[in-house]
């Protein structure tokens, strides 16, 4: 394990300092969308072309978790943590330069190679300043940074992309990325890396089950969320028939939504981890299959829109759950827990994507959504009977 040195730095300002990386990071990862009618003018290409930018994005998330969480294994966290907002910064810098589709697509990608393994020490190192009883808490803290840009950080990078040109929608966050770098520089412990640190260790994870099935959990899990989330503004003006203004409101909403979860529900997941995660897939599946019904009305729609983000509380929750189970490969598993959120990030909208080009309506991303989150409470259930069983066979072998 990496051992702090002695600090005198408030705990809560070292959190503030982490979350801001996860401010900048959901800032791009979600205003992107956003701004694609903007850079696909700009660059010449149609709009489904520019999707493609996105896509990149998350290719680089899934590619970048694993890969720089084992090469960054026998460095210390805090340099660790300044280098990868450095890239990330740098990325964004080139990408509000990028002079064509094509760079636009390689910095894209680039961008997004820093986001999971970022997330995924920012939460270990969060984690290690309190005590075991209040890890959730400090890892839905970091989260927070991602979940108030959704509410902040998106609208005004969308509006900076209205009002005076898409490419400072992405200049913004090399700035937001550069301030968390000199706060994370300031703030963070200096740590050393444990001396029997290294990429075969992490790699360790690679052979745990259930670091296999908790990303399971999330990979399918979460998919429910991001399937209503990429359509909910079609749905908006095509189903609930309102105008495009309210549009940023529901959005905000959801986003209120991920906040408050943040806050409350890492409380209760200290005090009974996976019964928790049951609960939050439960009640997002119930909300999504409650959303196509909600759809009708814009204050109805807002409650679903909320308790489907508030439902958003799962990552943290699965932050910690990792940190369980994967022993001494902590690097790799904190990150992969992001390479799979954005897998749930691609599977839910392809999968809402079939059923509404088969016809069955805007809405039905509701019932998908409400299937991947059965899905995920699936693998919940494999996950703890599988513990269980490993549990009993010691005290098994020991009464024989």
């Amino acid at each position: 394990m990496h051992a702090p040195a002695a600090r005198t730095t408030p705990v809560a300002l070292v959190h503030f300092a982490l979350a801001m990386g996860g401010f900048a990071i959901g800032t791009t990862e979600f205003a992107t969308m956003s701004l694609v009618p903007y850079f696909a003018q700009g660059l010449g290409i149609d709009e489904p072309t520019a999707g493609h930018v996105i896509s990149a994005y998350a290719l680089g998330v899934v590619v970048g978790a694993p890969l720089l969480a084992v090469l960054g294994a026998k460095m210390a966290r805090r340099t660790l943590l300044i280098l990868l907002m450095a890239s990330f910064g740098l990325f964004n810098a080139l990408s509000a330069l990028a002079p064509t589709y094509g760079w636009m697509l390689v910095f894209r990608f680039l961008s997004g190679l820093p986001h999971g393994a970022y997330f995924g020490i920012a939460a270990l190192v969060a984690a290690s300043l309190v005590p075991d009883n209040q890890r959730s808490q400090a890892v839905g803290r970091v989260l927070l940074g991602l979940t108030i840009a959704t509410v902040i950080g998106v609208p005004l990078a969308n509006w900076m992309g209205q009002a005076i040109g898409w490419r400072w929608g992405f200049a913004v966050v090399a700035v937001l990325a550069s301030l968390t770098m000199a706060l994370v520089w300031w703030l963070a412990p200096r740590d050393r890396p444990a001396q029997d640190a290294s990429p075969l260790r992490e790699l360790g994870a690679l052979a745990n089950g259930q670091v296999w099935l908790t990303l399971g959990i999330s990979a399918i899990g979460f998919g429910g969320l991001f399937c209503v989330y990429t359509y909910v503004a079609s749905t908006l003006l095509e189903v609930t028939h309102v105008s495009a203004a309210m549009i940023p409101v529901v959005l905000a909403v959801f986003g209120a939504g991920m906040t408050i979860g943040n806050i409350i529900v890492p409380k209760f997941a200290d005090r009974a981890l996976m019964p928790t995660a049951a609960v939050l897939l439960l009640g997002s599946a119930a909300a999504l299959a409650l959303y196509p019904v909600a759809a009708a009305h814009l204050w109805s729609i807002c409650l679903a829109v909320f308790a489907i983000g508030f439902a958003g509380a799962l990552g943290a929750i699965l932050q910690t759950r990792l940190m369980d189970v994967a022993g001494n490969a902590q690097m790799l598993a904190a990150a992969l827990n992001h390479s799979a959120f954005n897998t749930a990030n691609a599977l839910g909208p392809w999968l809402g994507g079939m059923a509404i080009a088969a016809g069955w309506g805007w809405t039905s991303t509701g019932y998908v959504g409400a299937g991947l989150a059965l899905g995920g409470f699936l693998v919940w259930c494999v996950a703890v009977l599988a513990e269980r069983r490993a549990l009993r066979g010691p005290a098994a072998v020991r009464s024989a």
